[in-house]
């Protein structure tokens, strides 16, 4: 991996999209074992998973890695955690302050 240059990585993948009242989320499984990094990009090829109401949806498709440069990757680590400070500045409830 360069200081500047980006590879690209091609993997197979399982997607996973639930809507149920138990459990809201959409997951992907790389099959082959590859890791993301911070910094590195994912785009998931195919049509966008629509899982209705109360439905679990699984699909086998390919994924693009686009992995980060050297100086890439060293900006995310840098500057993650001061990202992640701004996120605690704010809280989701539901009491209404005066």
């Amino acid at each position: 991996m360069g200081l500047l240059t980006k590879e690209k990585e091609l993997v197979p993948c399982t997607v996973e999209v639930s809507h149920r009242f138990e459990s809201l989320h959409a997951h992907v499984r790389f099959n082959n074992g590859a890791v993301v990094h911070p910094g590195d990009e994912v785009l998931v090829h195919g049509a966008p998973v629509m899982a209705a109401y109360g439905e679990v949806i699984i699909e086998d498709r390919t994924a693009t890695i686009t992995r980060a440069s050297w100086l890439e990757r060293q900006w995310t680590r840098l500057t993650g955690d001061l990202e992640f400070m701004e996120l605690c500045e704010f809280s989701f409830s539901e009491e209404v302050t005066l």
